[in-house]
């Protein structure tokens, strides 16, 4: 196997348990759960809002279980350059979170509505480390290997 698959089987574990966490435990302050946001246990008060937030979640980890099948994909039947320009697309995809979301999350740590405090510092470093994860992976695949 090689470190290309290795890298997007890591990701694909971690994503499922998001997915996980969002489908059955949305209110969690793990992986990718809401609960970290404050305003999401004030949503629950508003039918509308807390349809509308549930429904906003249950998109996302839609979303994330298509992007694992697809990967998924890519692993079974790819061939190795479907694998490299899959990573390649991945970094570009997950960097896109400094975009706009991070700044976003930022603010709301900043307002003190996330808790608990500093918790878009910890995300933007998972985040990264996913960033590295697939940076390292393609390096070593493109000059290592």
């Amino acid at each position: 196997m090689d470190i290309l698959s290795i890298s997007i089987i890591f990701f694909c574990i971690m994503e499922f348990s998001n997915v996980l966490i969002l489908y059955f435990n949305p209110e969690s302050k793990l992986g990718n759960g809401v609960g970290a946001f404050n305003t999401f246990k004030d949503i629950k008060k508003d039918e509308e809002l807390n349809l509308f937030s549930h429904y906003m979640v249950y998109w996302v980890a839609g979303v994330k279980l298509i992007f694992i099948f697809l990967l998924v994909v890519i692993l079974l039947t790819g061939t190795e350059v479907t694998r490299l320009y899959a990573v390649i697309a991945m970094i570009i995809s997950i960097s896109t979170y400094f975009i706009k979301l991070h700044p976003i999350i930022k603010k709301l740590d900043k307002m003190n509505k996330i808790t608990p405090k500093g918790y878009s510092k910890t995300l933007g470093i998972m985040i990264s480390i996913f960033l590295i994860v697939f940076s390292f992976a393609l390096i070593s695949y493109l000059f290592l290997i």
